[in-house]
Parts: C-alpha cells; sequence; structure tokens
C-alpha cells in the first residue's frame, strides 16, 4: 500500500505545478485516501483558475430572439412560429464559460461528491461548484478526454488529468450496464502515474543526463516494417556514450508464478531486450553501452525480483522501487540507478 503523501509526490512530479505556492498546505495535509487527495488538488487548482478567470469559448447557439442577432434561420422562424411573437430564431456564437473543460471539471467535482471524502471537502467542492452555474454537466461515459491545449488554456493541462484519475479512477461499470464506484486508483491508472513520476524525477532531479520517453527504430535487414508494432520506451536515461532503457510496471505481481517457481514476467524480458538490443543495432557505428531495466514498484509481496543478468553483451537489471517509505528513502534508491549506470559521468 502506498503511503496517500507518497502518491501526492508522485503526482507533483508529475505536474510541476503543483510545486508551486498556492499548493504548499496542499503538501502539507494528511489524507485519508487518494480520492480525499485529488478533490483537494481539484479544490485548489480551481479555485487558483477563478482568480485567472474561467476559461471561455465560442459556442453556438440557436435561439428565438426579438433583436436579430448572428445568421437568420427563416425556414425554423416559420416552423416555430416565433415570427408571430415578433421574433426570429438566430443562431449565433456564445462566448460562454460553458467550454468542454469547464465542464469536465464540474462533473468531476459532482461525481466526487459521492465518493468517500470528508463531509469538509464536499462542502468545499459545493462552495467551488458554486462559480459553475452556466457551467452544463457532462456523461461521465462519454468524455472526451483528447483535449486540446493552447497558450490560453495551458493552465487547465493539470486540472483535466486530475479529472482523468478521479473519473477512470472511481468509476466502474458492472456486467448489468450500472455503474459503481470502486477503489482508488486502479492498477492501469497507477501504472501511468507510475511512469510519469519517475520519468519526470529523472529530468527534475537529474539534469546531468538527458531523460525522455524516446521511440526506437526497428533495425531490419531489408528495410521492411509493415505491421511491427512502436518500439516506445517508457523512459530512457543517456550521457554521452552510456544509456539506460528503463520499462517502469507497476503490478498487483511482480513475478509470474508456476509450479511455486517466481519468475519474472517473460513479456516484460521480451520487450526490455527488444529495446536494448534495437537501440544496440543502432549505435553500431559509435562507442556506446546500452542497458536495460524493468523497474517494479514494489508490492506487499514477500518475493520480488533484484536481479542483474548479462545478456548478448547488454546489462540487464530487474529492480524494485519501494513506494512504502519515506519520500527522502525512495530518492534515494532512484539516485542509486543513476548512479550505478552512470558513475563518475554523473556529476
Amino acid at each position: 500500500m502506498i503511503p496517500i503523501q507518497n502518491v501526492y509526490h508522485m503526482l507533483a512530479y508529475a505536474f510541476q505545478v503543483l510545486h508551486e505556492r498556492g499548493y504548499r498546505d496542499v503538501a502539507t495535509e494528511q489524507f485519508g485516501n487518494v480520492a480525499e487527495l485529488c478533490a483537494a488538488i481539484l479544490v485548489k487548482g480551481t479555485a487558483i483558475q477563478l482568480k485567472r478567470g474561467l476559461n471561455r469559448e465560442y459556442i453556438e447557439k440557436s435561439d428565438a430572439l426579438s433583436t436579430p442577432r448572428g445568421k437568420l434561420e427563416i425556414s425554423e422562424s416559420l416552423k416555430t412560429r416565433s415570427i408571430q411573437r415578433k421574433q426570429l430564431v438566430c443562431a449565433y456564437d456564445d462566448f460562454s464559460v460553458n467550454s468542454y473543460m469547464n465542464r469536465i471539471i464540474k462533473t468531476t467535482m459532482e461525481l466526487l461528491q459521492h465518493a468517500d471524502i470528508s463531509s469538509s471537502r464536499k462542502k468545499e467542492l459545493r462552495r467551488i461548484l458554486a462559480f459553475f452555474r452556466d457551467v452544463e454537466p457532462l456523461n461521465v461515459h462519454t468524455i472526451d478526454w483528447n483535449v486540446q491545449y493552447n497558450r490560453n488554456n495551458q493552465t487547465y493541462r493539470m486540472l483535466i488529468s486530475i479529472c482523468y484519475l478521479v473519473v477512470k479512477g472511481l468509476l466502474q461499470t458492472q456486467s448489468d450496464g450500472t455503474t459503481r464506484l470502486m477503489d482508488f486508483l486502479d492498477e492501469q491508472r497507477m501504472c501511468r502515474l507510475y511512469e510519469k513520476f519517475i520519468l519526470e524525477y529523472f529530468r527534475k532531479e537529474h539534469r546531468e543526463i538527458s531523460a525522455n520517453a524516446a521511440q526506437i527504430p526497428w533495425q531490419l535487414d531489408d528495410g521492411f516494417s509493415d505491421m511491427l508494432p512502436i518500439l516506445q520506451t517508457d523512459i530512457m536515461l543517456s550521457q554521452q556514450d552510456r544509456i539506460l532503457i528503463i520499462d517502469a510496471k507497476y503490478y498487483t505481481h511482480t513475478t509470474q508464478e508456476r509450479f511455486d517457481v517466481h519468475t519474472v514476467h517473460s513479456g516484460n524480458l521480451n520487450q526490455i531486450f527488444t529495446y536494448v538490443k534495437n537501440k544496440e543495432a543502432e549505435l553500431r557505428e559509435k562507442p556506446h553501452t546500452v542497458s536495460g531495466m524493468l523497474l517494479y514498484a514494489k508490492t506487499d509481496e514477500t518475493i520480488y525480483p533484484d536481479h542483474e543478468y548479462r545478456m548478448s553483451g547488454n546489462t540487464i537489471a530487474v529492480r524494485t522501487l519501494d513506494l512504502n517509505c519515506e519520500f527522502t528513502l525512495i530518492r534515494q534508491q532512484l539516485d542509486a540507478i543513476v548512479k550505478q549506470f552512470f558513475g563518475d559521468q554523473a556529476a
């Protein structure tokens, strides 16, 4: 079980905005569960956004108006007999706070009203929701999360990401089509946060090395690549001629078991080996050292992997990151990875 405060630290690295002054009281608060934490972040972040002003966008509307506006809909005016009331149906663009992002935030806050959070937190949510009177909620099952960001709405990026975690983490559809609240967060959502946290930690705390989620090109003899999957890494650390490819894994069970024998997940091992060997082949004309690592989140299991293998000239490490400890110890574990694979170069 990951301490709630550590989940906050993970979110803070994934979304650097949480390091800003306005969120300091959230960082020191104690939370009973992750839903409470996300509610606190959403309340604080939305309050800050309200001071900046809610995002507005032009929304097409159609109404019967006494004063003509926009495009006149004559056929619709005749059909609805608006002319008899001395009105015309007009289609026009309204610069409204009823933007899609605001609708996502309102929908999420209303969902949190039914979650396992304190009454005081629900009161804070209701206070914020009063500013969303002109915003329409969405169907939580049909929200389009593929929102586009620009200079005018960039401040919404973290808020929408928190909303995504809340909606996907709190809702679960049953076999009969009904919906219930479920434990927060599920394995899939925690896996995404775990990957993002590790990548952003290395980016922020180890600027002496390059950290990104790079793609690796297939090294093919004839160039034919139809239907080959993209080799998308979670984290690639590099400095000068040394490269470490990390695959971050968040599973309930860190090993697979057969006949009481525990082994590393074969699919994970094949994947990291493929990444390493294709990167190795890509750099064959240059001095290089390419290594790979499967970095599992440590669970409550008594048997967990902590090994290092030499495979066809490359080092493949399998490690576990203990998240159930003081965050300073988590930092030490991640710093030790940099020291081991980059050593004297990482200074």
